[in-house]
Protein backbone atom coordinates (compact mmCIF):
# COMPACT_ATOMS: atom_id res chain seq x y z
CA UNK A 1 0.00 0.00 0.00
CA UNK A 2 1.42 3.34 -0.76
CA UNK A 3 1.67 6.49 1.86
CA UNK A 4 -1.94 7.99 1.04
CA UNK A 5 -3.45 4.12 0.93
CA UNK A 6 -1.70 3.88 4.71
CA UNK A 7 -3.55 7.17 5.45
CA UNK A 8 -6.75 6.36 4.54
CA UNK A 9 -7.04 2.59 6.89
CA UNK A 10 -5.67 4.72 9.62
CA UNK A 11 -8.69 7.34 9.42
CA UNK A 12 -11.46 4.55 8.90
CA UNK A 13 -9.60 2.18 11.78
CA UNK A 14 -9.75 5.87 14.12
CA UNK A 15 -13.48 6.33 13.34
CA UNK A 16 -14.12 3.25 15.19
CA UNK A 17 -13.28 4.55 18.78
CA UNK A 18 -15.32 7.50 20.54
CA UNK A 19 -13.23 10.77 21.14
CA UNK A 20 -15.99 12.02 24.28
CA UNK A 21 -15.21 10.53 27.33
CA UNK A 22 -17.07 10.04 29.91
CA UNK A 23 -17.62 10.76 33.80
CA UNK A 24 -16.98 7.51 35.74
CA UNK A 25 -17.66 9.21 39.23
CA UNK A 26 -21.34 9.20 37.42
CA UNK A 27 -20.61 6.04 35.47
CA UNK A 28 -18.39 3.25 37.32
CA UNK A 29 -16.61 0.96 34.76
CA UNK A 30 -14.40 -1.89 35.38
CA UNK A 31 -11.74 -0.91 33.27
CA UNK A 32 -12.16 2.52 34.71
CA UNK A 33 -12.37 4.26 31.56
CA UNK A 34 -13.41 7.66 31.76
CA UNK A 35 -12.70 11.05 33.59
CA UNK A 36 -11.13 10.48 37.15
CA UNK A 37 -13.15 13.86 38.61
CA UNK A 38 -16.56 14.91 38.32
CA UNK A 39 -17.55 18.49 36.90
CA UNK A 40 -18.21 19.66 40.19
CA UNK A 41 -14.07 18.37 41.11
CA UNK A 42 -12.55 19.71 37.88
CA UNK A 43 -13.83 23.42 38.73
CA UNK A 44 -12.68 23.16 42.40
CA UNK A 45 -12.66 26.47 44.00
CA UNK A 46 -13.34 28.87 40.76
CA UNK A 47 -11.12 31.15 39.15
CA UNK A 48 -9.60 31.93 42.68
CA UNK A 49 -6.06 33.54 42.02
CA UNK A 50 -2.45 32.27 42.32
CA UNK A 51 -3.08 32.24 45.90
CA UNK A 52 -6.00 30.49 46.46
CA UNK A 53 -5.62 26.30 46.22
CA UNK A 54 -7.25 24.29 43.79
CA UNK A 55 -8.71 27.30 41.79
CA UNK A 56 -8.05 27.57 37.99
CA UNK A 57 -5.85 30.57 38.52
CA UNK A 58 -3.17 28.82 41.29
CA UNK A 59 -3.52 25.37 39.17
CA UNK A 60 -2.26 27.00 35.63
CA UNK A 61 0.42 29.17 37.68
CA UNK A 62 1.33 26.26 39.69
CA UNK A 63 0.72 23.18 38.38
CA UNK A 64 0.36 24.18 34.53
CA UNK A 65 0.52 20.02 32.92
CA UNK A 66 -2.39 19.06 35.53
CA UNK A 67 -4.23 21.99 34.16
CA UNK A 68 -3.73 21.29 30.73
CA UNK A 69 -4.59 17.41 31.15
CA UNK A 70 -7.89 19.05 33.13
CA UNK A 71 -8.57 21.30 30.03
CA UNK A 72 -8.25 18.30 27.90
CA UNK A 73 -10.81 16.09 29.89
CA UNK A 74 -13.22 18.90 29.84
CA UNK A 75 -12.78 18.93 26.07
CA UNK A 76 -13.82 15.18 26.19
CA UNK A 77 -16.44 15.29 28.60
CA UNK A 78 -19.86 14.15 27.64
CA UNK A 79 -21.45 17.37 29.30
CA UNK A 80 -24.92 16.66 31.05
CA UNK A 81 -28.28 18.29 31.81
CA UNK A 82 -27.38 17.96 34.87
CA UNK A 83 -24.08 20.09 33.96
CA UNK A 84 -26.49 22.59 32.73
CA UNK A 85 -26.24 21.77 29.08
CA UNK A 86 -29.66 22.51 27.03
CA UNK A 87 -30.44 20.57 23.41
CA UNK A 88 -30.01 23.55 21.92
CA UNK A 89 -32.07 22.16 19.27
CA UNK A 90 -35.75 22.57 21.49
CA UNK A 91 -34.79 25.06 23.91
CA UNK A 92 -34.78 27.20 20.46
CA UNK A 93 -38.39 27.56 18.53
CA UNK A 94 -36.25 27.62 15.26
CA UNK A 95 -37.55 31.29 14.65
CA UNK A 96 -35.83 34.27 14.17
CA UNK A 97 -33.27 36.36 12.70
CA UNK A 98 -30.84 34.06 10.95
CA UNK A 99 -28.14 36.95 9.93
CA UNK A 100 -28.25 38.10 13.36
CA UNK A 101 -27.89 34.63 15.28
CA UNK A 102 -26.71 31.29 13.40
CA UNK A 103 -27.54 29.63 16.56
CA UNK A 104 -30.62 29.25 15.59
CA UNK A 105 -29.06 26.48 13.18
CA UNK A 106 -26.65 25.28 15.46
CA UNK A 107 -26.35 22.95 18.68
CA UNK A 108 -26.98 19.29 18.91
CA UNK A 109 -23.54 18.73 20.71
CA UNK A 110 -22.73 17.26 24.36
CA UNK A 111 -18.95 18.00 23.78
CA UNK A 112 -16.18 20.13 22.37
CA UNK A 113 -15.25 16.64 20.99
CA UNK A 114 -18.31 16.39 18.84
CA UNK A 115 -17.30 18.37 16.20
CA UNK A 116 -13.24 18.43 17.06
CA UNK A 117 -12.80 14.84 17.76
CA UNK A 118 -10.10 13.96 15.30
CA UNK A 119 -7.96 12.32 13.87
CA UNK A 120 -9.57 9.62 17.18
CA UNK A 121 -13.09 9.58 16.76
CA UNK A 122 -16.16 10.06 13.99
CA UNK A 123 -16.94 13.72 15.23
CA UNK A 124 -14.62 15.30 12.55
CA UNK A 125 -17.59 14.20 10.12
CA UNK A 126 -20.78 14.22 11.92
CA UNK A 127 -22.42 17.44 14.00
CA UNK A 128 -20.88 20.28 11.70
CA UNK A 129 -21.94 23.10 13.22
CA UNK A 130 -23.50 25.33 10.22
CA UNK A 131 -22.37 28.41 9.88
CA UNK A 132 -23.68 29.19 6.81
CA UNK A 133 -26.03 27.25 4.64
CA UNK A 134 -23.72 24.91 2.95
CA UNK A 135 -21.68 24.40 6.08
CA UNK A 136 -18.11 23.85 6.55
CA UNK A 137 -16.04 20.98 8.10
CA UNK A 138 -15.05 21.57 11.32
CA UNK A 139 -11.45 22.04 11.87
CA UNK A 140 -8.45 20.44 14.21
CA UNK A 141 -7.27 22.22 16.77
CA UNK A 142 -3.45 20.85 16.88
CA UNK A 143 -1.39 23.99 17.23
CA UNK A 144 -4.06 26.31 17.89
CA UNK A 145 -2.07 28.50 20.36
CA UNK A 146 0.79 28.85 18.47
CA UNK A 147 -1.97 30.05 15.59
CA UNK A 148 -3.26 32.37 18.61
CA UNK A 149 0.32 34.05 19.12
CA UNK A 150 1.38 34.21 15.30
CA UNK A 151 -1.64 36.25 14.66
CA UNK A 152 -1.40 38.80 17.33
CA UNK A 153 2.44 39.25 16.59
CA UNK A 154 1.64 39.91 13.25
CA UNK A 155 -1.36 42.58 14.11
CA UNK A 156 0.98 44.29 16.60
CA UNK A 157 3.56 44.71 14.13
CA UNK A 158 1.26 45.67 11.11
CA UNK A 159 -0.21 48.40 13.20
CA UNK A 160 3.38 49.78 14.85
CA UNK A 161 3.72 50.00 11.47
CA UNK A 162 0.70 52.16 10.86
CA UNK A 163 1.43 54.16 13.73
CA UNK A 164 4.80 55.22 12.52
CA UNK A 165 3.47 56.10 9.27
CA UNK A 166 0.72 58.14 10.91
CA UNK A 167 3.44 60.05 13.33
CA UNK A 168 5.79 60.61 10.13
CA UNK A 169 2.54 61.75 8.23
CA UNK A 170 1.49 64.07 11.06
CA UNK A 171 5.65 65.71 11.58
CA UNK A 172 5.71 65.67 7.51
CA UNK A 173 2.52 67.56 7.06
CA UNK A 174 2.02 64.93 3.72
CA UNK A 175 1.05 62.07 3.41
CA UNK A 176 3.02 58.97 4.19
CA UNK A 177 2.80 55.85 2.02
CA UNK A 178 4.91 52.74 3.48
CA UNK A 179 4.33 48.52 3.04
CA UNK A 180 2.57 46.90 5.70
CA UNK A 181 4.63 43.62 6.42
CA UNK A 182 5.38 41.14 9.02
CA UNK A 183 6.80 37.95 9.47
CA UNK A 184 8.05 38.96 6.14
CA UNK A 185 4.62 38.75 4.95
CA UNK A 186 2.80 41.30 2.80
CA UNK A 187 0.02 42.65 3.51
CA UNK A 188 -0.22 45.25 0.61
CA UNK A 189 0.20 49.19 1.50
CA UNK A 190 -0.80 51.78 3.74
CA UNK A 191 -1.49 55.76 3.49
CA UNK A 192 -0.99 57.74 6.75
CA UNK A 193 -2.54 61.18 6.50
CA UNK A 194 -1.74 64.61 8.49
CA UNK A 195 -4.97 65.04 10.12
CA UNK A 196 -5.03 61.27 11.23
CA UNK A 197 -6.89 59.35 8.67
CA UNK A 198 -5.74 56.19 7.50
CA UNK A 199 -5.93 55.11 3.36
CA UNK A 200 -6.60 50.98 3.27
CA UNK A 201 -7.57 50.98 0.33
CA UNK A 202 -4.30 49.41 -0.81
CA UNK A 203 -4.27 46.65 2.02
CA UNK A 204 -4.53 43.12 1.23
CA UNK A 205 -5.68 39.97 2.79
CA UNK A 206 -6.65 41.59 6.25
CA UNK A 207 -9.12 44.13 7.43
CA UNK A 208 -8.51 47.92 7.35
CA UNK A 209 -8.29 47.70 11.26
CA UNK A 210 -5.11 45.39 10.59
CA UNK A 211 -6.77 42.53 12.95
CA UNK A 212 -5.65 38.97 11.95
CA UNK A 213 -8.58 36.96 13.29
CA UNK A 214 -6.71 33.58 12.96
CA UNK A 215 -9.80 31.64 14.23
CA UNK A 216 -13.06 30.17 11.54
CA UNK A 217 -12.54 29.93 8.25
CA UNK A 218 -13.74 33.29 6.85
CA UNK A 219 -11.31 34.79 9.87
CA UNK A 220 -13.90 35.98 12.07
CA UNK A 221 -12.58 35.30 15.79
CA UNK A 222 -9.41 36.62 17.66
CA UNK A 223 -8.72 35.08 20.08
CA UNK A 224 -9.14 31.53 21.83
CA UNK A 225 -10.99 32.54 24.97
CA UNK A 226 -13.92 34.03 22.88
CA UNK A 227 -14.09 31.56 20.52
CA UNK A 228 -14.84 28.67 23.87
CA UNK A 229 -17.50 30.87 25.23
CA UNK A 230 -19.05 31.09 21.91
CA UNK A 231 -19.03 27.42 21.04
CA UNK A 232 -20.35 26.62 24.27
CA UNK A 233 -23.36 28.91 23.83
CA UNK A 234 -24.10 28.14 20.49
CA UNK A 235 -23.32 24.20 20.08
CA UNK A 236 -24.16 23.33 23.56
CA UNK A 237 -26.12 25.50 24.90
CA UNK A 238 -23.98 27.06 28.68
CA UNK A 239 -24.04 30.41 29.10
CA UNK A 240 -20.74 31.45 30.34
CA UNK A 241 -19.90 34.63 32.86
CA UNK A 242 -16.78 35.84 31.91
CA UNK A 243 -15.59 38.78 33.93
CA UNK A 244 -12.35 40.27 32.43
CA UNK A 245 -14.08 40.20 28.76
CA UNK A 246 -17.37 41.82 29.96
CA UNK A 247 -15.54 44.08 32.10
CA UNK A 248 -13.20 45.10 28.62
CA UNK A 249 -15.95 45.35 26.10
CA UNK A 250 -17.86 47.20 28.78
CA UNK A 251 -15.60 49.97 29.55
CA UNK A 252 -13.57 49.85 25.99
CA UNK A 253 -10.30 48.83 28.12
CA UNK A 254 -7.64 46.20 27.84
CA UNK A 255 -7.44 42.92 29.59
CA UNK A 256 -5.21 40.10 29.70
CA UNK A 257 -6.89 36.32 29.50
CA UNK A 258 -5.45 33.45 31.48
CA UNK A 259 -3.77 32.46 28.62
CA UNK A 260 -1.66 35.20 28.20
CA UNK A 261 -2.89 37.18 25.24
CA UNK A 262 -4.06 41.25 25.65
CA UNK A 263 -7.08 42.47 23.94
CA UNK A 264 -8.01 45.23 23.34
CA UNK A 265 -11.33 46.70 23.59
CA UNK A 266 -10.60 50.04 22.41
CA UNK A 267 -8.85 48.53 19.17
CA UNK A 268 -10.81 45.95 18.45
CA UNK A 269 -14.66 44.70 18.27
CA UNK A 270 -13.85 41.66 20.93
CA UNK A 271 -16.94 38.91 21.09
CA UNK A 272 -19.53 39.44 23.87
CA UNK A 273 -19.68 35.99 26.34
CA UNK A 274 -23.59 35.18 26.32
CA UNK A 275 -24.18 36.09 29.62
CA UNK A 276 -23.36 39.16 31.21
CA UNK A 277 -24.75 39.43 34.34
CA UNK A 278 -23.96 36.76 36.35
CA UNK A 279 -27.04 37.50 38.46
CA UNK A 280 -29.49 36.68 35.93
CA UNK A 281 -31.90 33.88 35.97
CA UNK A 282 -33.37 32.33 32.91
CA UNK A 283 -37.33 32.07 32.96
CA UNK A 284 -37.47 32.36 37.12
CA UNK A 285 -35.72 28.60 37.01
CA UNK A 286 -31.67 28.80 37.62
CA UNK A 287 -28.96 30.99 36.94
CA UNK A 288 -27.91 31.57 33.42
CA UNK A 289 -24.23 31.43 33.82
CA UNK A 290 -24.44 27.63 34.10
CA UNK A 291 -20.62 27.03 33.39
CA UNK A 292 -18.18 28.13 35.24
CA UNK A 293 -15.72 30.66 34.31
CA UNK A 294 -12.76 28.06 35.96
CA UNK A 295 -14.15 25.38 32.90
CA UNK A 296 -13.22 28.09 30.54
CA UNK A 297 -9.80 29.14 31.96
CA UNK A 298 -9.01 25.28 31.70
CA UNK A 299 -10.36 24.99 28.24
CA UNK A 300 -8.27 27.98 27.00
CA UNK A 301 -4.85 26.94 29.20
CA UNK A 302 -5.30 23.34 27.17
CA UNK A 303 -5.87 24.90 23.74
CA UNK A 304 -3.09 27.27 24.15
CA UNK A 305 -0.48 24.47 24.86
CA UNK A 306 -2.28 21.80 22.36
CA UNK A 307 0.20 19.81 20.63
CA UNK A 308 1.06 21.08 16.94
CA UNK A 309 0.95 18.42 14.37
CA UNK A 310 3.27 15.51 13.10
CA UNK A 311 5.47 14.13 10.58
CA UNK A 312 4.92 11.09 9.04
CA UNK A 313 7.98 9.36 6.94
CA UNK A 314 9.80 11.83 5.02
CA UNK A 315 10.47 9.43 2.24
CA UNK A 316 12.46 10.41 -1.18
CA UNK A 317 9.46 10.83 -3.12
CA UNK A 318 8.34 13.35 -0.02
CA UNK A 319 11.22 15.65 -0.17
CA UNK A 320 10.39 15.52 -4.14
CA UNK A 321 6.96 16.96 -3.49
CA UNK A 322 8.13 19.36 -1.15
CA UNK A 323 10.23 21.01 -3.66
CA UNK A 324 7.52 20.80 -6.73
CA UNK A 325 5.47 22.18 -4.10
CA UNK A 326 7.17 24.85 -3.44
CA UNK A 327 7.79 24.72 -7.74
CA UNK A 328 4.36 25.47 -8.43
CA UNK A 329 4.06 28.21 -6.32
CA UNK A 330 1.92 26.84 -3.47
CA UNK A 331 3.77 28.12 -0.82
CA UNK A 332 3.53 32.14 -1.88
CA UNK A 333 0.61 31.35 0.53
CA UNK A 334 1.00 28.15 2.04
CA UNK A 335 4.36 29.65 3.81
CA UNK A 336 6.11 26.75 5.91
CA UNK A 337 8.14 28.35 8.87
CA UNK A 338 6.95 31.47 11.03
CA UNK A 339 8.64 32.32 14.03
CA UNK A 340 6.29 33.71 17.12
CA UNK A 341 8.78 36.41 19.38
CA UNK A 342 7.16 35.45 23.17
CA UNK A 343 6.20 31.74 23.44
CA UNK A 344 3.39 31.55 26.16
CA UNK A 345 3.59 28.01 25.93
CA UNK A 346 5.13 26.01 29.05
CA UNK A 347 6.15 22.82 26.59
CA UNK A 348 6.73 22.09 23.32
CA UNK A 349 5.76 18.31 21.62
CA UNK A 350 7.86 17.31 18.48
CA UNK A 351 6.05 14.49 16.86
CA UNK A 352 8.34 12.41 14.00
CA UNK A 353 8.16 9.11 12.37
CA UNK A 354 10.22 6.72 14.43
CA UNK A 355 9.36 3.23 13.62
CA UNK A 356 11.72 1.91 16.53
CA UNK A 357 9.91 4.00 19.34
CA UNK A 358 6.74 4.13 17.89
CA UNK A 359 3.97 1.48 18.42
CA UNK A 360 0.51 2.35 17.27
CA UNK A 361 1.16 4.87 14.73
CA UNK A 362 5.38 4.64 14.17
CA UNK A 363 5.13 8.03 15.67
CA UNK A 364 7.38 9.40 18.65
CA UNK A 365 6.83 12.45 20.15
CA UNK A 366 9.41 14.29 22.31
CA UNK A 367 8.12 16.49 25.34
CA UNK A 368 10.15 19.77 26.06
CA UNK A 369 9.79 21.98 28.79
CA UNK A 370 9.55 25.98 28.26
CA UNK A 371 8.56 27.52 31.81
CA UNK A 372 10.91 28.52 34.16
CA UNK A 373 10.36 27.91 38.45
CA UNK A 374 9.54 30.94 40.71
CA UNK A 375 10.03 30.24 44.11
CA UNK A 376 7.62 32.96 46.11
CA UNK A 377 8.47 31.29 49.70
CA UNK A 378 5.13 31.63 51.18
CA UNK A 379 4.12 28.27 51.62
CA UNK A 380 3.03 27.22 48.40
CA UNK A 381 4.00 24.83 45.25
CA UNK A 382 6.73 27.18 43.32
CA UNK A 383 5.30 29.44 40.25
CA UNK A 384 5.98 27.70 36.62
CA UNK A 385 5.53 30.31 33.70
CA UNK A 386 6.70 30.34 30.36
CA UNK A 387 9.61 31.62 29.98
CA UNK A 388 8.44 34.20 27.17
CA UNK A 389 11.43 32.96 24.50
CA UNK A 390 11.48 32.85 20.87
CA UNK A 391 10.06 29.68 19.26
CA UNK A 392 10.39 28.28 14.99
CA UNK A 393 7.11 27.26 14.50
CA UNK A 394 8.04 24.59 11.47
CA UNK A 395 5.57 23.03 8.68
CA UNK A 396 2.93 25.14 9.46
CA UNK A 397 1.83 26.11 5.60
CA UNK A 398 -0.39 29.69 6.12
CA UNK A 399 0.00 33.03 5.56
CA UNK A 400 -2.36 34.27 7.97
CA UNK A 401 -4.22 36.24 5.14
CA UNK A 402 -7.69 35.99 3.35
CA UNK A 403 -7.82 35.14 -0.16
CA UNK A 404 -10.53 35.15 -2.79
CA UNK A 405 -9.72 31.55 -4.48
CA UNK A 406 -12.65 31.91 -7.27
CA UNK A 407 -16.31 30.88 -7.32
CA UNK A 408 -15.66 26.88 -6.60
CA UNK A 409 -15.44 28.15 -2.71
CA UNK A 410 -17.54 30.64 -2.47
CA UNK A 411 -20.59 30.66 -0.05
CA UNK A 412 -23.37 32.14 0.60
CA UNK A 413 -24.54 34.13 3.68
CA UNK A 414 -27.80 33.81 4.67
CA UNK A 415 -28.68 37.62 3.24
CA UNK A 416 -27.80 35.92 0.10
CA UNK A 417 -24.51 37.95 -0.11
CA UNK A 418 -21.69 35.88 -0.83
CA UNK A 419 -18.49 35.03 1.18
CA UNK A 420 -15.59 35.30 -1.16
CA UNK A 421 -12.64 35.66 1.33
CA UNK A 422 -11.25 32.94 3.55
CA UNK A 423 -8.36 32.57 5.38
CA UNK A 424 -5.46 30.47 4.23
CA UNK A 425 -5.40 26.87 5.50
CA UNK A 426 -2.66 25.76 7.60
CA UNK A 427 -1.61 22.65 6.50
CA UNK A 428 -0.05 21.04 9.24
CA UNK A 429 -1.82 17.72 9.55
CA UNK A 430 -3.78 17.80 6.49
CA UNK A 431 -2.47 14.24 5.95
CA UNK A 432 -5.21 13.09 8.30
CA UNK A 433 -7.73 15.39 8.22
CA UNK A 434 -10.35 14.27 4.84
CA UNK A 435 -12.84 15.90 3.44
CA UNK A 436 -10.96 19.18 2.30
CA UNK A 437 -12.01 22.94 2.12
CA UNK A 438 -13.43 25.02 4.19
CA UNK A 439 -16.94 23.37 3.83
CA UNK A 440 -15.84 19.80 3.45
CA UNK A 441 -16.74 19.56 0.11
CA UNK A 442 -13.72 18.25 -1.81
CA UNK A 443 -13.34 14.38 -1.07
CA UNK A 444 -9.54 14.34 -2.00
CA UNK A 445 -6.54 16.26 -2.17
CA UNK A 446 -6.09 16.09 -5.72
CA UNK A 447 -9.41 17.69 -5.80
CA UNK A 448 -9.56 20.34 -3.71
CA UNK A 449 -6.24 21.85 -5.55
CA UNK A 450 -7.94 21.50 -8.71
CA UNK A 451 -10.81 23.62 -6.85
CA UNK A 452 -8.45 26.25 -6.53
CA UNK A 453 -8.85 29.33 -8.44
CA UNK A 454 -9.23 33.32 -8.52
CA UNK A 455 -5.96 34.19 -6.73
CA UNK A 456 -4.66 30.99 -6.30
CA UNK A 457 -5.76 30.30 -10.47
CA UNK A 458 -1.72 30.43 -12.13
CA UNK A 459 -0.70 27.75 -9.03
CA UNK A 460 -3.30 25.51 -9.52
CA UNK A 461 -2.86 25.60 -13.31
CA UNK A 462 0.94 24.75 -12.93
CA UNK A 463 -0.31 21.77 -10.10
CA UNK A 464 -2.56 20.39 -12.75
CA UNK A 465 0.03 20.29 -15.80
CA UNK A 466 2.60 18.50 -13.53
CA UNK A 467 3.47 15.17 -14.64
CA UNK A 468 1.70 11.94 -12.54
CA UNK A 469 4.91 11.09 -11.14
CA UNK A 470 5.33 14.73 -9.57
CA UNK A 471 1.63 15.15 -9.05
CA UNK A 472 1.48 11.99 -6.75
CA UNK A 473 5.03 13.19 -5.21
CA UNK A 474 3.28 15.94 -3.72
CA UNK A 475 0.18 14.28 -2.29
CA UNK A 476 2.81 12.23 -0.64
CA UNK A 477 4.53 15.20 1.12
CA UNK A 478 1.11 16.42 2.02
CA UNK A 479 -0.03 13.17 2.93
CA UNK A 480 3.22 13.29 5.81
CA UNK A 481 1.74 16.32 7.63
CA UNK A 482 0.07 14.60 10.06
CA UNK A 483 -2.29 14.83 12.91
CA UNK A 484 -2.00 12.19 15.99
CA UNK A 485 -3.95 11.02 19.46
CA UNK A 486 -1.79 12.33 22.17
CA UNK A 487 -3.03 9.39 24.64
CA UNK A 488 -1.97 6.60 21.71
CA UNK A 489 1.12 7.68 21.10
CA UNK A 490 4.23 6.72 22.59
CA UNK A 491 6.63 9.96 23.51
CA UNK A 492 9.36 10.45 25.99
CA UNK A 493 7.38 10.80 29.12
CA UNK A 494 5.84 7.39 28.35
CA UNK A 495 7.20 4.92 25.63
CA UNK A 496 5.57 2.04 26.38
CA UNK A 497 6.17 -1.49 27.13
CA UNK A 498 5.90 -4.03 24.13
CA UNK A 499 6.79 -6.75 26.36
CA UNK A 500 3.81 -6.42 27.86
CA UNK A 501 0.82 -8.47 28.35
CA UNK A 502 -1.97 -7.08 26.07
CA UNK A 503 0.44 -4.72 24.38
CA UNK A 504 -0.56 -2.83 22.03
CA UNK A 505 -3.73 -2.20 23.93
CA UNK A 506 -2.78 -1.50 27.13
CA UNK A 507 1.26 -0.12 27.64
CA UNK A 508 1.46 1.02 24.33
CA UNK A 509 2.87 4.45 24.98
CA UNK A 510 1.18 7.98 25.53
CA UNK A 511 2.16 11.87 25.72
CA UNK A 512 1.76 11.12 29.40
CA UNK A 513 1.21 14.80 30.97
CA UNK A 514 0.43 13.28 34.50
CA UNK A 515 4.03 12.58 35.16
CA UNK A 516 4.79 16.31 35.35
CA UNK A 517 2.04 17.05 37.78
CA UNK A 518 3.06 18.15 41.40
CA UNK A 519 1.12 15.14 42.73
CA UNK A 520 1.17 12.38 39.83
CA UNK A 521 -0.74 9.94 41.92
CA UNK A 522 -3.89 12.42 41.88
CA UNK A 523 -5.18 11.55 38.13
CA UNK A 524 -7.55 13.44 36.18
Amino acid sequence: MNRITVVACLICAAMQCKSQLVDRTLAPNPINEGIAKSLTEQIGAGRGDWKTPNSSAYIISRDPFRAIRRGRQIFQRKFQHLDGAENTFYARDGSGDLEKNLGIGAGLADSCSTCHGRPRGSAGFGGDVVTRPDSRDAPHLFGLGLKEMLADEITAELRHRRDVALAEAKRTRTGITRPLTAKGIHYGNITAMPDGTVDTTKVEGVAADLRVRPFSAHGGTISIREFINGAMNNEMGFQCWDPELTSAIDDKARLTTIGGITLDAAEDALEAPPEPDPTKVAEGKQPRNQIATAVVDYLEFYLLNYFKPGLSEQTESVKRGRQTFDKVGCASCHIADLRVDRDRRVADVETVFDPERGNFNRLFSTARPLFQFVDQNDGHPSLKLPMLGSFEVRNLFTDFKSHDLGPNFHERNYDGSLQKQFLTTALWGVGTTPPYGHDGRSSSLTEVILRHGGEAQSARDRFASLSAVERMDVLEFLSSLVLFPPDDTASNLDPGDRSAPGFPQVKHGSIKLTVLFNDPGDIE
